[in-house]
């Protein structure tokens, strides 16, 4: 933990803040990492680096708000999870699973993730590397649906408020 240093205040005041900000620090980590020790952000950079074909196909075509104006982040650390995309202002997460997926093992643990980001509110839509490169804009379509569930209505009504 930091040493800080304040400007001459009486003790309580000085106790009263040392405590905060320690109190602030163990919320940041804890938020900031699934293990207290093991930070997500370098295993996302490393995910980045290394996508696979359907992931960058993908990423082509919902990068720079193509799809609905929605801004989605690649591989993207939510809670202790680093997810495929994410459109973090609308709570909204598309994971593309490999074959690996299909064991029992780890479809018991995507259903354990999935139930996890959707308690958090997310929600969560889930392809297989195959159906993206086979079929890219069923899936793009697919999303567009799903999000435009999810995603309130921008348009003003007639009257001048926004539809919600």
């Amino acid at each position: 933990m930091r040493a800080f240093t304040f400007p001459i205040l009486p003790p309580t005041v000085e106790r009263i803040l040392r405590i905060f900000l320690s109190w602030r620090e163990r919320i940041e980590v804890r938020e900031m990492h699934s293990h207290p020790r093991q930070p997500l952000t370098p295993r996302a950079r490393q995910l980045r680096r290394s996508q696979t074909d359907a992931e960058r196909k993908l990423w082509y075509m919902l990068r720079s708000r193509q799809l609905n104006g929605a801004k989605f982040r690649r591989q993207h650390p939510v809670g202790s999870y680093v997810v495929d995309f994410a459109d973090v202002e609308d709570k909204f997460i598309i994971e593309v699973d490999g074959g690996q997926h299909n064991e029992d093992s780890a479809k018991k643990r995507d259903a354990k993730r999935t139930a996890q980001l959707r308690a958090a509110g997310f929600t969560v839509v889930r392809f297989w590397d195959n159906e993206v490169l086979a079929d890219v804009e069923a899936v793009l379509t697919r999303i567009a649906q799903v999000l435009g569930e999810v995603k309130p209505s921008s348009s003003p009504s007639p009257d001048g408020r926004r539809e919600s």
